[in-house]
């Protein structure tokens, strides 16, 4: 009798071991999914910041077995993500990259960007004596299309497609566009306006921007500068405006709309020279870049943190809210996205600074590309603000920031435009 209860207890037990190691699989096996797809797919190291992972508990990094020794000792190599010291996870790519020093900004900065072409923001019909018509629509044209050329001439502004399509007296037109990143040409037919008696292709078109944002740093080296964080748009489509050249001025912030749940607030600011003080190479997702003529800071230089460096937890941000001199205000790293495919909210961060928020409600626009320092280290900057609740809002990786200024090899000829 006692024999059978052993074993009836020997069953139960082994046949619970068994489910609770079933579970436990299961469990790991999601948590493995779960931590790869949360992990890049790349790290950058430099010599005095290796592949740490210490924003995740019981991972470990090492060198795959397989790759090569003069990979490694070259520091470009592939490593193997361990979960516990002992269960793979994800395999990445390891680039050595010399250590950087930039000096944050955090000032104001108004821009001036004109576009490669033109842009179209709106197709409408037009009023003829034969009733509507829209030689844009006709030709398949599409809100966000830009106009390069016309009739093998480089389209440089408005005025200059406006002047083409005048002079063509109705003749058709030979276009190029560009869609997407694809090129292609097509026939607009001009109609004349029986309004003002013009002729008229039914575009809205725009071929340039201007506004104020955040200088978030520059290499004292080259005079390289990085701001904003975030490309330029265009307010009508929402798509990256294409650059043809540009030029950033001395701005001063002279007033605030304060933030407040479902409406974002404002810096309010104005240029304070007309001349330039550097000119713009790049326009892109993760902000504008170019070169600066001459540009004095108090700041000290900082190393740009790589993106395993950046830790949950207390900031400070760089930005001006009134005049011209920047001041620290405290924040709070709440959640970070190593995403690579998003480029410019790869952190959530939230104002904590009381005077801050007195003063702006929050983040407001203007304050993009406001640095972010973590640790004696520029890790980011300020990109975009939760318009429901504008304590908080997202920022970007420094180190994406300062792979894009990198990019520059040449810059333009730093003289005013």
């Amino acid at each position: 009798m006692i024999t059978k209860m052993r074993g009836d207890f020997l069953k139960r037990f082994f046949k619970f071991l068994s489910l609770v190691l079933s579970i436990l699989s299961v469990f790991l096996f999601t948590y493995c999914i779960y931590i790869s797809s949360a992990l890049p797919d790349s790290y950058k190291i430099t010599q005095s910041c290796g592949l740490n992972l210490e924003n995740h508990n019981f991972l470990t990094a090492s060198v795959d077995p397989r790759e090569d020794k003069s990979a490694v000792s070259n520091k470009n190599y592939k490593s193997n993500i361990l979960l516990m010291s002992s269960i793979p996870v994800k395999t990445v790519n390891v680039e050595f990259l010399k250590e950087e020093k930039v000096t944050p900004c955090g000032v104001p900065f108004g821009v001036k960007m004109f576009t490669d072409g033109v842009l179209v923001v709106g197709i409408s019909d037009i009023r003829t004596d034969n009733g509507l018509t829209c030689p844009a629509k006709a030709a398949g044209l599409k809100k966000g299309d830009i106009i390069t050329k016309v009739n093998t001439s480089q389209i440089k502004n408005n005025e200059y497609l406006l002047e083409m399509v005048e002079k063509s007296e109705g003749k058709p037109l030979e276009c190029e566009i560009v869609r997407n990143s694809c090129c292609f040409k097509v026939q607009l037919q001009p109609t004349k306006s029986s309004t003002d008696n013009i002729y008229r292709l039914g575009l809205w078109v725009r071929d340039s921007s201007a506004g104020i944002g955040t200088l978030t740093f520059f290499n004292e080296k080259n005079h390289a500068f990085a701001g904003l964080g975030h490309g330029i748009c265009d307010v009508d489509t929402g798509d990256l405006l294409p650059l043809s050249h540009g030029d950033i001025v001395k701005a001063s912030i002279s007033g605030i709309v304060k933030g407040v749940k479902g409406i974002p607030g404002e810096l309010k600011g104005y240029f304070i020279e007309p001349s330039s003080l550097g000119v713009i190479s790049k326009n892109t997702k993760c902000g504008v870049y170019g070169g600066l003529k001459n540009f004095s800071s108090d700041q000290k230089p900082l190393s740009v943190a790589m993106k395993q460096q950046v830790k949950h937890g207390r900031a400070q941000i760089l930005s001006t809210v009134s005049g011209t001199s920047p001041r620290f205000y405290d924040i709070e790293i709440q959640n970070i996205n190593y995403n690579e495919k998003i480029k410019s909210k790869n952190m959530i961060i939230k104002i904590t600074d009381e005077r801050l928020l007195e003063q702006t409600g929050g983040i407001v626009q203007g304050m993009s590309g406001s640095p972010i320092i973590q640790n004696d280290m520029l890790v980011g900057a300020v990109t975009h603000v939760f318009v429901n609740d504008p304590q908080k809002g997202y920022g970007i990786f420094a180190e994406n920031m300062l792979s894009e200024m990198n990019e520059i090899k040449d810059f333009p000829e730093l003289t005013a435009s």
